[in-house]
């Protein structure tokens, strides 16, 4: 830093007033990093950083990676500039492994170049990722304890070779298996009873068929062993004898008790593979099968017997109901659709079922992220029937390719992701994998999966709120519909009452005319001025001012002179007919009455009012 400073003070001297004081560059390997010495299970190991240059340029991204390795995280902080070779030198000094050795997994972009600039990558600031060591045997410690148990949880992969049919069988087995295990499965592929079984390979270590393969002495991560068919009890005998120090292992277990069993009747598959036997005889799927769904059934309950509960999930119905609870749901609830394909006949079935696909690891994650179905192939019926599934959902290509795998190459393992117009083959999963193996390609699916499901989420969340924003302009315009139409409704409801009035009141007029008529043609004719009898002369004054006059002759009735006003217009029920000197009301007194009794002679002025 002394050094530094003075150089940086030097140039500033002597090119006062540039932008950029030039220093000498910075060389990492120069400056190795400290590693840490702490025995802890987490550790942080940092680039050094160039110092700082008045500069005006824009300063370096830092990027933040959490690196896994077995029980170990190791956190890294280096600038995007840097490549990812680097990340594999700070993890060398953090892990003590050899970049060689080293394979770095987690990349979103998938596997990527030491070479590479982690700028390139676009990558966010935190960052997780992971180490593999396939070709690496487990680190050696000074604790045995702690070796053994990190090696009950490693996989061992035994390379087993059939003498006689000279043929070759890799197996996949958890440390914490034992050799009886082994030996028994060995007999699932090969139908040599275990008391017939004649091995090579096994270390001088292995004595005891219980001993788990971690303790074992087996060579990690791969070990060769050979297996053969014993002619005659006699010659196991004789070979176990002999092989007190040599790497020949003859398998004795429980050979007292069952050395003898031919005599009993006792056929060779019925020692230690008597299970197995007989779920074998029990098929995994009935054939010809009306219901998919009971068939899954049947399935399940038979895996369960064979394999035990800790098992995959699965999915009890047809195909394309598995299709609709995957797929045809709302982005955010779509799930990858996981088919196993099974095959009794295949020589990897029992291992590929037992060892991966009951693995604690595997049944979470397809739990988690995958609807899983099942068919068993083992039929020609069967098979026959998922190939017509296969071609209507996904082509004849995908069906084809089923079609021509050997029976060796089962189980399969289809990963299928849904689209808007289709559904993808993502991947064809062998039988012939390993646990890790088949996680990382469930992940490389899952990847893939969540790209997509997020594009089909922003559409989905895009589409919605136009439907939303539709639906509300619908909902207004059916409001703006529904207030027109009572408006209209109440006009025309309001013109009918109006006309009904109406209707009424010219009713009622003719009603009243054909009255007035009938009246003024019943009146008898006006006597004239000069008549023999007495003449009495009326003047009556209307509301609006007007008079009418009329003579009537003296004996006349008062009923008469009410039918001549109701002639006029006014009824005598809607108006009163008065008198001024003195003022009294016409209407009250008797109708039948002459003019002359009631003083209405020989003139007089009434006037009508109408009735309150």
């Amino acid at each position: 830093c002394f050094w530094l400073l003075l150089l940086l003070f030097c140039a500033g001297s002597h090119e006062y007033g540039s932008e950029t004081i030039p220093g000498p560059a910075f060389n990492p390997a120069s400056h190795p990093t400290p590693v840490p010495t702490s025995s802890s299970s987490s550790s942080s190991a940092f680039r050094p950083v160039m110092p700082s240059r008045q500069i005006v340029e824009r300063q370096p991204r830092m990027l933040d990676f959490r690196v896994e390795y077995r029980d170990r995280n190791v956190d890294v902080v280096l600038e995007d500039s840097c490549t990812v070779g680097e990340i594999k030198q700070i993890l060398e000094n953090e892990l003590q492994i050899p970049v060689s050795k080293m394979l770095l997994k987690g990349w979103k972009t998938g596997d990527v170049e030491d070479s590479t600039v982690l700028k390139s990558l676009h990558l966010p600031k935190n960052n997780s990722l992971y180490v593999l060591t396939p070709d690496l045997p487990p680190p050696s410690s000074s604790s045995h304890a702690g070796a053994l148990q990190e090696s009950l949880n490693q996989n061992f992969m035994l390379i087993i070779t059939h003498r006689e049919v000279q043929r070759e069988y890799n197996l996949n087995f958890s440390g914490s298996s034992t050799i009886q295990e082994v030996k028994r499965n060995v007999y699932d592929l090969t139908s040599i009873p275990v008391r017939h079984q004649l091995w090579e390979g096994w270390p001088t270590s292995a004595t005891d068929d219980s001993m788990c393969l971690a303790e074992s002495g087996l060579s990690y991560p791969c070990h060769r062993l050979t297996v053969g068919r014993r002619s005659s009890p006699a010659q196991i005998r004789e070979q176990s004898e002999e092989q007190s120090t040599d790497v020949h292992m003859v398998s004795d277990s429980d050979g007292d008790d069952f050395e003898d069993a031919t005599e009993f009747g006792v056929d060779d598959g019925e020692v230690f593979g008597m299970a197995s036997s007989a779920l074998r005889k029990s098929p995994m799927m009935p054939e010809n099968a009306e219901n998919e769904g009971d068939a899954l059934l049947q399935f399940t309950a038979e895996f369960s017997s064979r394999y035990g509960d800790c098992h995959p999930v699965f999915f009890i119905g047809s195909l394309e109901a598995a299709f609709q609870e995957a797929f045809y749901v709302k982005a955010r609830d779509r799930k990858l659709l996981a088919i196993y394909l099974h095959h009794d006949e295949s020589v990897l079935t029992n291992v590929f079922c037992s060892q991966m696909l009951c693995a604690e690891s595997i049944v979470s994650y397809l739990s988690q992220n995958f609807i899983t179905w099942a068919w068993d192939l083992t039929k020609d019926s069967n098979r026959a029937r998922f190939l017509t599934m296969c071609n209507r959902h996904f082509g004849s290509v995908v069906a084809q390719t089923i079609r021509t795998q050997k029976t060796d190459q089962f189980p399969l393992f289809l990963i299928i992701m849904g689209k808007r117009s289709s559904n993808e083959v993502l991947n064809v999963i062998q039988g012939n994998t390993t646990v890790d193996e088949l996680m990382m390609r469930l992940m490389a699916a899952m990847e893939i999966f969540t790209a997509q499901q997020q594009e089909d989420i922003k559409d989905e969340d895009e589409r919605e709120a136009r439907e939303n924003v539709k639906r509300e302009q619908d909902e207004a315009y059916r409001l703006s519909l529904e207030a027109d139409r009572a408006k209209r409704e109440a006009h025309e409801r309001e013109m009918a009452e109006q006309f009904r009035l109406e209707q009424i009141r010219k009713e009622q007029e003719e009603e009243r005319e054909a009255i007035r008529l009938s009246l003024e043609q019943a009146l008898p004719p006006e006597p004239k001025e000069e008549n023999a009898e007495p003449v009495s002369k009326l003047r009556i004054r209307t509301p609006s001012g007007e008079f009418l006059e009329r003579r009537f002759l003296a004996s006349s009735k008062l009923q008469i002179v009410f039918d001549f006003v109701a002639s006029k217009g006014f009824p005598w029920d809607e108006y009163k007919l008065l008198s001024t000197f003195p003022r009294r009301d016409v209407t009250q007194l008797d109708p039948n009455k002459s003019l002359l009794e009631v003083k209405l002679f020989p003139q007089e002025t009434l006037f009508l009012e109408a009735k309150e």
